[in-house]
């Protein structure tokens, strides 16, 4: 693993706050809409350790979750804390706020005619999808320390795209294989009434967990994914960091120039 390339930035100049007061009762019918029509949704679809990460953040049906509540029972638990982000924010300003260990989340959330279709992350996406795994050591280990070498490459685009299809096929849309069977853990799929279906029926191609095809496979952004990778485990993904960094050296090493001698 490439050393902590140490960068600057100060989270609040953001400029946002979760301002709870403002919210509507519309607002918070809205969470608890989604929140009970996922959270059954997901019996048997989800890790077990996403619905003990509800209860160790305390997540309420009825309300929206205040972020400071919230931080007060995640960061003891692996130093992580959420913080307000106006929507989706840069790459650069993203892997900081992940190295350090502050999970950018959106403070708004969709309103009604909006409950079946969205075109980017809302607060349910940000907070119900993620924050419940952020209750895991391992998993968190695996997030700030891929986001610590995303930084190293923070001036590559080409390099921080194949960084971004590993973030999207674990973080976002990956799986779990437990008992044979596969099962959710990734937020884009946990926030998803009609992913979480597909990701764990047969209709949906499933491949064991692999660096170097996942490197190779692009992802869809507009509609639901049409393969999935699958782990046995989370230190699967924090053992798997290392041969990432060994490819994308690699992957570096043969675009640059050679020097005759």
């Amino acid at each position: 693993m490439h050393l902590y390339l140490s960068v600057t930035i100060n989270y609040k100049l953001m400029n946002i706050t979760q301002n709870y007061s403002s919210y509507t009762q519309e607002n918070h019918n809205v969470w608890a809409i989604l929140f009970e029509r996922q959270y059954q949704n997901l019996q048997g679809k989800a890790i077990p350790e996403f619905f003990e990460g509800l209860e160790k953040v305390g997540f309420n049906r009825g309300r929206i979750p205040d972020f400071e509540e919230v931080n007060q029972r995640l960061k003891p638990l692996t130093g992580f804390e959420v913080v307000p982000a106006p929507g989706i924010v840069d790459d650069t300003l993203f892997f900081q706020l992940i190295a350090d260990r502050k999970f950018p989340a959106t403070v708004w959330i969709r309103t009604m005619d909006q409950l079946e279709y969205l075109e980017e992350p809302d607060m349910f996406h940000d907070v119900f999808g993620h924050v419940p795994l952020l209750t895991i050591p391992v998993y968190c280990q695996f997030l700030a320390d891929l986001s610590q070498l995303a930084l190293q490459y923070i001036n590559r685009p080409d390099i921080i795209d194949l960084l971004t299809r590993i973030y999207w096929y674990t973080i976002e849309f990956g799986l779990f294989t437990l008992n044979g069977e596969p099962r959710i853990y990734g937020a884009g799929i946990l926030s998803s009434v009609g992913e979480s279906n597909l990701a764990v029926s047969n209709e949906s191609l499933k491949y064991k967990f692999d660096v170097e095809q996942i490197l190779n496979t692009s992802y869809i952004k507009e509609t639901f994914q049409s393969q999935y990778f699958c782990i046995s485990s989370f230190q699967e993904l924090l053992d798997s960091l290392p041969v990432l960094d060994k490819a994308l050296s690699e992957y570096k090493d043969s675009l640059e120039p050679q020097v005759a001698v």
